[in-house]
């Protein structure tokens, strides 16, 4: 029976952007003939033209949904909306700029079939390609926050913040009812609680190319990322903790 795909993009001013993303992943999921798919695009509180943009792609497909916030809350509460919406059995939420292709998600489904709860994608295992690396500052400090999210809180994962990962459906209500974090450090979040509660996750190798224009503001975001570590431990300490297999595949 064919796999039903959810394909959820948080989206804050992507007017610029979130074009040619939709335009692939309704193409490759039309090449394969796969019918069962709805890509839930958040808009975030957009002050631009992205929710009049989905509003015309709606009428192109009927596989694009829009869900909006009234004002902007974050990446990671828009990826939460989008995720506790979606119906698929398999549930990726990945980046607005596209800076992972939705082709890769072949791979990760091929770890979920394998026996995965989620699969992540990862810039930082072997097998991957960085196409094109980010600015020399904010790819260090890419790598220094996931060195302390990775002693802080999910050892054993090399790339907390790949914007592409995939969710067996059974464990999407059970994580992401119990998120807490709106911003960008969300990932970690997820990846503790999932560890926490036993669930396999599968690290994939993928491809990754630096789109300009990211919505991070390296100046405001130290403190807060640290105070975001310190509470992802505290908020959950009632989550019982299981043994868990991580897999770097």
């Amino acid at each position: 029976m064919e796999t039903s795909y959810s394909v959820v993009i948080p989206a804050y001013n992507e007017a610029g952007r979130i074009g040619p993303t939709l335009e692939r992943t309704l193409a490759y999921f039309a090449e394969r003939q796969h019918n069962q798919v709805e890509v839930l695009v958040v808009d975030d509180g957009s002050t631009d033209s992205t929710a009049n943009l989905i509003e015309a792609w709606q009428e192109q497909s009927k596989s694009i949904r829009l869900l909006s916030h009234d004002e902007n809350a974050g990446k990671g509460w828009a990826v939460r909306t989008g995720m506790l919406a979606a119906s698929g059995e398999h549930v990726l939420f990945m980046d607005a700029d596209g800076s992972t292709d939705i082709a890769e998600i072949e791979e990760l489904s091929q770890a979920l079939r394998a026996g995965a709860d989620i699969a992540i994608g990862s810039r930082d295992v072997a097998g991957s390609e960085i196409q094109q690396h980010q600015p020399i500052v904010r790819e260090t400090m890419g790598k220094a926050f996931s060195f302390f999210a990775r002693v802080w809180a999910v050892p054993g994962i090399a790339d907390v913040t790949c914007g592409f990962k995939l969710f067996r459906r059974a464990v999407v209500e059970p994580l992401f009812r119990r998120q807490t974090i709106r911003g960008w450090t969300f990932d970690v979040e997820i990846l503790y609680l999932a560890s926490r509660m036993g669930y396999k996750i599968a690290e994939i190798p993928v491809d990754w190319t630096d789109e300009p224009n990211s919505r991070v503001n390296l100046a405001g975001v130290v403190l807060p990322t640290v105070r975001d570590l310190l509470r992802i431990r505290l908020a959950h300490r009632s989550v019982a903790r299981r043994a868990t297999p991580h897999s770097t595949e």
